[in-house]
């Protein structure tokens, strides 16, 4: 079915209000694009077609609707669907759910939900959010050490139907801690008469529910796994972090370091939404970034204010002030960018060797862009202002070397911001820029003193 079809047969939907037709929809067509084609219906007519899915349809497209259309839902649906939908989600699709629900609604679907699935959401959902614990699920299969292998096949096969994932198995001990791990291909390769210990892989990757759930996610990709287990402080395993998580948590966290890197980042953390953050959220967090970049304006405004006397004498010099200071930050811009984006893949590390390894890299590359931008911005200067070789000698090296500092300061100041325990991306690209507008008027000033300071002398000496 194409996409056009599929938004022909959910327009016409709400018209026919035929709760089998929506079922066999549902059936046919894949979740995610499911869900996005319900967008377009509002909440009051989906939650009339809702209740006729069966919970395990229900759950699998429930997850993939936005955040908004959820609570939406959720209000909108019966409470009898509500609690079968809870009870067939994932572990961690119905906490983070929990987590999204005002307090009197939360108790409300408690008190409906039955005892195993109550006690494992209140369990899940005592991990604060942003740790791993908050995306841990609890739908795992696990064995004993001291099972022979037939025994824990007839144990896979009697659990494994409301499990998430089924490739890995945990072995366990009585009191619940973690001792190693096998595959499922192991597990059937084996011979039945063979331990789970005599097979098992001991001392398997793990995370601590305490820890940042971004930790999950690069351990995941660092050692290519299917899922990892997760302990509490008492060293048993509560539950796993599987990989399409890790996915989710990487999206999270790629569009927090965009927040970031573009200078949008509330101060409590949360991302900004255009849509729905409200507005004195969006004003209060681009505010103050604004204010903070207004400050080192004011510096930089300041301090060519009090180059009156030079640029009264050679007033050409002020049309380049903003292309000169702008290639800095650009040139900044672009540098930090590479080495946080190295930083995040693992490719360079915090110490004096691939500090000194990325300079050594950036030292030719921005030199060569100098002398590139350097020549042509002093080419179309004497072309186009037809102005004096000594104007155009300032001009040419003030953009070189303000090209070569930027790019050095941009490889730099991520290291620096690692060095102090802040993530990198907190460096945002206007900061950079604006660092470097002070740094540039600095460079561009000295050196307009420096050869055509003799001018002032002789109007001095007038």
């Amino acid at each position: 079915m194409t996409r056009e079809e599929l938004l022909r047969a959910v327009r016409a939907l709400p018209l026919c209000n035929d709760a089998a037709a929506f079922a066999a929809l549902v059936q046919r067509v894949h979740p995610s694009d499911m869900a996005e084609a319900l967008e377009t219906l509002d909440s009051k007519k989906l939650a009339q077609l809702l209740p006729g899915l069966k919970a395990e349809a229900l759950a699998g497209l429930f997850v993939y609707f936005s955040e908004e259309r959820q609570i939406g839902l959720l209000q909108e649906l019966p409470r009898k669907t509500v609690v079968a939908l809870f009870e067939a989600m994932a572990a961690d699709d119905r906490v983070d759910l929990f987590h999204d629900l005002d307090e009197a609604a939360r108790q409300r679907l408690l008190a409906a939900l039955l005892r195993v699935e109550r006690d494992d959401i209140l369990r899940l959902a005592a991990y604060p959010e942003g740790s791993v614990g908050s995306v841990t699920t609890s739908d795992y299969v696990a064995v004993q050490p001291d099972m022979r292998v037939a025994q824990a096949l007839a144990h896979v096969r009697a659990t494994a139907a409301d499990k998430e994932t089924i490739y890995v198995i945990y072995v366990q001990d009585k009191d619940g801690r973690l001792c190693g791990t096998l595959s499922l291909r192991e597990l059937l390769l084996a011979d039945d008469t063979m331990t789970i210990s005599a097979i098992m892989r001991r001392n398997p990757v793990f995370a601590r529910a305490s820890w940042p759930m971004g930790k999950a996610s690069e351990l995941i990709s660092r050692y290519d796994l299917l899922a990892l287990p997760v302990i509490n402080g008492g060293d048993a395993m509560i539950g796993i972090v599987t990989v399409d998580d890790a996915m989710d948590i990487e999206k999270q966290e790629d569009a927090a370091r965009l927040a970031r890197f573009g200078g949008t980042v509330a101060t409590d953390g949360d991302d900004l939404d255009i849509l729905a953050s409200p507005f004195r959220k969006m004003f209060g967090v681009r505010v103050f970034w604004l204010v903070l970049l207004t400050l080192f304006g004011v510096v930089t405004s300041t301090f060519v204010a009090a180059q009156e006397a030079i640029l009264s004498q050679v007033i050409v010099l002020a049309a380049f002030i903003a292309p000169i200071v702008d290639m800095g930050g650009n040139a900044g811009s672009q540098s930090a960018t590479l080495v946080i984006r190295a930083m995040a893949l693992g490719d360079v590390r915090l110490c004096w060797h691939d500090v000194w390894r990325v300079v050594r890299r950036e030292l030719p590359v921005a030199a060569s862009l100098g002398l590139v931008v350097a020549g042509l911005e002093s080419t179309l200067a004497y072309f186009s202002k037809g102005i004096g070789a000594d104007v155009l000698l300032v001009v040419g090296l003030s953009m070189l070397v303000c090209t070569v500092l930027g790019g050095l300061i941009g490889v730099l100041l991520p290291f620096m911001a690692r060095r102090v325990g802040t993530d990198p991306a907190t460096l945002s690209s206007p900061l950079i820029t604006s660092i470097m507008d002070l740094v540039g008027v600095f460079v561009y000033f000295a050196l307009a003193y420096a050869f055509l300071g003799d001018l002032l002398h002789q109007t001095a000496g007038v």
